[in-house]
């Protein structure tokens, strides 16, 4: 999948600004795109990601900064933007969503072919020769000779292979229909990709598929993930809209200053990492340097004694002679004073700034231990025995025990939310059956927001709502570090998706469940969370179990790892 190399769309941002009425969003914000190169765009929950998309697909006006969107070979340039939620009608069914999707490249096919018979009734005609050659041109850079090929390797590549093409948008899946999303994306072949969390609901062969796509796709594309394995796999350059802060930039409190615009890295997410972990040791290292140097010279300043020792006398004594040494010793102490005070004043005046704290997730048990019996780490909190969901799930076998750190994994379709449904009592299976405790307390933080008609709210009074005011109070939504002061108290409907899912996780954990439930934890968040959110997993004072597709953190899993495959024959519990 990929265009002719007579492509060579390019995009270039200049100044570019945006503020709601609450917020600053980004300020100027300055980068270029050229012919296939490949962007990877990060920040923190709320820094403007998908805004920057919506901007540059031309759905957002900026309040400030140009857009430069060209191509070698005059056209308009087309460009394609995957949302994280898809947007078609319900109406249309699978096929008709594919033909609309190629649609450009039909009607390509049929200008070639109104040409190609236009030049063989007037092969002398220069005109009907020069419309010729660009309608050939068009069909050789979109590819208009394997339509139906492309079609059939998409959906397949995708894992849509098995979906009726006569199925309505409307019986699909959340799941499907991202996918599908993804599908029509790819066949209307833009000239510039622009992918909002591309990887949320592809398992890994889907993933690997949308790697080489990308990786080969003739034109700009840049991509906003939290998957650090595909941003590593597939970028070749980092833009980060949080501004780093300088460490000689300090506002009227003493901290540190952001600075306007993002940081632009050429290299992978990983090696992005590297460099931001030893920027802020230099960093450091110069702040901690400069401390040392600012306490010697205050040490010096108060310092009044005199030069050489205390009880020194000149030899003779006469007047004449101690007035002449007290004279010279009070010039050369002051002298040595005057010059700490200047050297002070000025390192004071531009002392470099303590490395700011990010916003930190406090963990997982940041409100304490669940409020249950003590239980040993052995004992059986939940199990299933062949328990199935009709055309959802297959039957599936497990054991659930108080401290288990458990993650499932799966192609996509093969139930493993389902599964943490059946786990969560949410559902009940068709077959087989499942045992659970008595009073057990388990909580789920599913993939779906859960604040869909109560967007008008603040964070705050939702969160309070959920939890309670009285326990609000006693265990507050800054416990968790997972929202900053001021996104506290907006309209949640002003949060972005990875926002509202920080939200969700706070309320799930003020009461701690004694059996966690994380459907893709990972989607949506900003990728240093996801880092921290991980970490805590392996020290939460109860079960946690994780349905994820995410490579990262599948490599680096210690805990017990139940893979769903198809055949329920082949699932099996790898410890």
């Amino acid at each position: 999948m990929s265009h002719s190399s007579t492509a060579f769309a390019h995009l270039r941002i200049d100044g570019l600004s945006k503020s709601f009425p609450d917020r600053r969003v980004f300020t100027n914000i300055s980068f270029s795109v050229p012919y296939h190169d490949r962007v990877g765009i990060i920040g923190e929950n709320g820094s403007g990601k998908t805004t920057l998309l919506r901007i540059l697909a031309g759905e957002l006006a900026p309040d400030a900064g140009v857009i430069e969107t060209f191509t070698v070979h005059g056209d308009p340039m087309h460009i394609g933007l995957l949302r994280q939620e898809p947007q078609f009608p319900d109406h249309l069914s699978v096929a008709e969503l594919l033909e609309a999707s190629v649609s450009r490249l039909r009607t390509a096919e049929i200008e070639l072919d109104e040409t190609a018979q236009a030049l063989a009734a007037s092969p002398e005609n220069p005109k009907v020769l020069d419309r010729y050659a660009a309608a050939l041109e068009v069909a050789e850079r979109l590819g208009v000779w394997d339509i139906e090929a492309r079609i059939e390797a998409t959906m397949h590549g995708l894992g849509l292979e098995e979906l009726g093409r006569d199925q309505p948008l409307a019986q699909l899946s959340g799941g499907q229909r991202a996918r599908l999303a993804m599908a029509s994306l790819l066949l209307s072949t833009p000239d510039v990709l622009l992918l909002d969390e591309p990887t949320n609901h592809l398992d890994d062969r889907a993933i690997e598929y949308l790697a080489q796509v990308i990786t080969t796709w003739h034109g700009p594309v840049v991509i906003v993930s939290h998957d650090r394995a595909f941003l590593d796999a597939t970028v070749v350059s980092i833009l980060d809209l949080d501004p780093a802060p300088q460490p000689h930039a300090r506002n009227d409190a003493d901290e540190p200053l952001h600075t306007i615009g993002a940081t632009r890295f050429t290299g992978t997410y990983t090696d992005y990492l590297q460099a931001q972990h030893e920027a802020r040791q230099r960093w450091q290292h110069q702040y901690d340097r400069e401390q040392a140097e600012l306490k010697r010279l205050r040490a010096a300043v108060q310092d009044n004694q005199m030069v050489g020792h205390s009880d020194w006398k000149p030899r003779t004594e006469s007047r004449i002679a101690k007035k002449f040494y007290g004279d010279r010793n009070a010039k050369v102490v002051a002298r040595r004073v005057n010059d700490a005070r200047s050297r002070l004043q000025t390192l004071e005046q531009h002392q470099i700034a303590k490395p700011p704290q990010p916003l930190r997730f406090h963990g997982l048990d940041a409100a304490g231990q669940p409020e249950a019996p003590q239980r040993s780490s052995a004992e059986t909190v939940i199990r299933l025995h062949h328990a199935s969901v009709r055309g959802r799930l297959a039957p599936v076998s497990v054991t659930i025990r108080a401290l288990d750190k458990l993650l499932i994994t799966g192609a996509n379709g093969i139930g493993k939310s389902t599964l943490l449904q059946l786990l969560a009592g949410q559902l009940q299976p068709t077959r087989g059956r499942i045992e659970r405790l008595e009073d057990l307390q388990v909580g789920i933080l599913a993939q779906e927001s859960p604040f869909d008609k109560l967007t008008h709210h603040t964070a705050r009074s939702l969160y309070e709502h959920f939890v309670g005011a009285a326990h609000a109070a006693t265990v507050p939504l800054s416990t968790f570090g997972l929202l900053s002061p001021r996104d506290e108290n907006r309209p949640v409907s002003r949060l972005s998706t990875g926002q509202q899912r920080r939200l969700a996780l706070a309320i799930l954990l003020a009461n701690p469940p004694e059996v966690l439930l994380l459907d893709e934890p990972t989607n949506h968040l900003a990728l240093a969370l996801v880092t921290e959110l991980e970490a805590s997993m392996h020290d939460y004072p109860g079960a946690v179990v994780v349905a994820s597709h995410d490579r990262w953190l599948r490599d680096r899993w210690q805990g017990r790892h139940l893979h769903i495959a198809r055949d329920p024959a082949d699932t099996v519990d790898l410890g």
